[in-house]
């Protein structure tokens, strides 16, 4: 078990959470959820012992290990894959070292001979022959395959970077397994291996997580951050919402019965106080007014944005077409292919990472060419696109509303107009003038939507937008999107977000497109019974 006892944090005079006291049980994954700032890295780094609390303490159960899933993707640039993954059980990789130390050396001496004999004996009960092995099959759950494990850390981005980590703390197989975001950068098939394997796990997972599928599929627990405290529900993200929910309507509902009751006292005592005959009902009723209070309905830390796309241009019924359009790197994307977008679709592009869907995505909207074929735009096409990495199109050394002000529909967009779709996005008083280089994730996210409201493009093209917001962001979104009747197109890894949007498929595998017009629930079962 690991508990928080009267865990209190804050920095300056802002108060993340305060008189926390919460027990995380054997076998239960929880899913600490809460706002963009609200804190949940922070109390995440006081369970793993990386951070002091302001008060308060961390209890561990004796002899309980613990993983945290690192962030430092620069620590092991000179070992190989699989060595990384290895190190993440450090008496199993210590005896390793100790025993290729040993029979590294050409001659013995007796007293290494028999270290030599304690340290196999050692390394087969701590399962060293299985090492390789072991560490092998969750990097190929992870989507890193074999051909890559005696590479160098070096060698790879910064997401498989993210997946090495994710494959060293799984590794250990500790007692108490700390998560922060370890979807990020994670196809859907590694999403879904995630979830399997974690679900098995026998120890206590904590995981934050914005991803609705992996939080419904993984946890039998959520621990909500807000109102500077958490609380603990049972069930998935799904029931937490229901629950919170009911909790919300019931808390309002007592209180108009608290009200009337209230109103009916205070009348009674009001008509009959001077009555001689009813002073001492009267007297009773006041006392009972005295004793009665309100339930406090708190304000939640949790704000959701206000997102609409409208766009004054029309449609035509072809949208983007595609001529024979080929794109070759070290080896081809994709080839010949030919295709149309029509005006009323959502569509999905799927694929592992590092298969080509940001390079098709790009090819579609012209901002790069294509080796070979050529991309047609209906007449009235107006994109507006949201890139995966934000830094493609954000100014740094702007102010935040002097970035936005270069999209607006007409030349001199008041500062209240533009304020006014800032604030739709979570953005009030001063903060409109921070700089962009100092927005955290979310913030650049959310700036470039209001870019892409103001824009008011006719066709939508989002590259992982989901990647950086919170739930109530990503929920926002969603909504706004489901309400578009022009085209959207877009890449995500957010099972939840393509299901209850896209109404085609597209998915690059290995060179080779395959179009499915229909949702991702349809295509899935299309994939299943076309192996059998």
């Amino acid at each position: 078990m690991i508990a928080a006892v009267n865990i209190a944090m804050r920095f300056g005079q802002q108060i993340l959470f305060e008189n926390v006291s919460v027990k995380f049980r054997p076998g239960c994954r929880y899913g600490l959820i809460g706002a963009n700032g609200s804190g949940k890295s922070t109390f995440m780094k006081i369970l793993a012992g990386q951070l002091a609390p302001f008060t308060g303490e961390i209890s561990i159960d004796k002899g309980c290990r613990l993983g945290f899933l690192k962030q430092d993707h620069y620590q092991y640039e000179h070992e190989t894959i699989l060595n990384t993954v290895c190190m993440g059980d450090e008496k199993l990789w210590k005896l390793h070292a100790d025993r290729e130390y040993l029979y590294s050396q050409t001659d013995l001496t007796p007293e290494e001979e028999e270290r030599a004999n304690d340290i196999e004996a050692l390394y087969s009960e701590a399962g060293g022959y299985t090492m390789e092995a072991d560490a092998a099959k969750l990097l190929v759950g992870l989507g890193l395959p074999e051909d890559k494990h005696r590479v160098p850390m070096a060698s790879l981005t910064g997401g498989f970077k993210l997946r090495v980590l994710l494959a060293q703390v799984l590794f250990d197989n500790p007692d108490i397994l700390l998560l922060d975001e370890p979807t990020n950068h994670l196809d859907m098939h590694s999403i879904d291996w995630l979830c399997q394997f974690l679900r098995n796990h026998k120890g206590i997972v904590i995981a934050i997580s914005h991803n609705r599928y992996f939080l419904n599929q993984v946890c039998s627990d959520i621990a909500d951050l807000d109102y500077h405290e958490i609380r603990l529900f049972s069930g998935n993200y799904d029931d937490f919402m229901t629950a919170s929910a009911i909790y919300l309507e019931s808390q309002k509902k007592e209180n108009k019965k608290i009200e009337k009751r209230m109103e009916d006292l205070k009348d009674f005592i009001n008509r009959f106080s001077a009555n001689a005959s009813k002073a001492r009902q009267a007297t009773s009723r006041q006392k009972e007014l005295d004793k009665m209070q309100l339930q406090e309905v708190k304000p939640s830390s949790r704000v959701s944005p206000f997102i609409r796309f409208n766009s004054p241009l029309r449609l035509g019924e072809k949208v983007i077409e595609t001529e024979a359009v080929s794109k070759i790197y070290d080896r081809t994307l994709f080839s010949d292919l030919s295709m149309v977008f029509q005006n009323d679709e959502k569509v999905a592009i799927l694929g592992t990472n590092g298969i080509g869907k940001t390079t098709l995505l790009r090819i579609l909207i012209k901002e790069i060419e294509p080796c070979n074929g050529k991309i047609i735009h209906g007449n009235t096409v107006k994109i507006s696109y949201f890139p995966q990495d934000s830094s493609e199109i954000l100014n740094t050394d702007d102010r935040a509303i002097d970035w936005l002000a270069h999209f607006g529909p007409r030349e001199g967009l008041s500062e209240m107009e533009l304020r006014s779709y800032m604030g739709k996005m979570l953005f009030s008083g001063s903060e409109v003038n921070k700089p962009v280089k100092v927005l955290s994730g979310g913030e650049k996210a959310r700036l470039v939507i209001a870019k892409m409201m103001l824009e008011g493009g006719n066709v939508l093209v989002l590259d992982e937008p989901t990647n950086h917001l919170d739930l109530e962001s990503i929920e926002a979104l969603n909504y706004a999107l489901s309400f578009v009747d022009t085209t959207v197109i877009f890449v995500s890894h957010d099972r939840e977000f393509i299901s209850s949007l896209a109404t085609r498929i597209i998915e690059i595998e290995n060179g080779r497109i395959i179009d499915y017009p229909g949702t991702l629930a349809e295509y899935e079962d299309h994939c299943k019974s076309s192996k059998k």
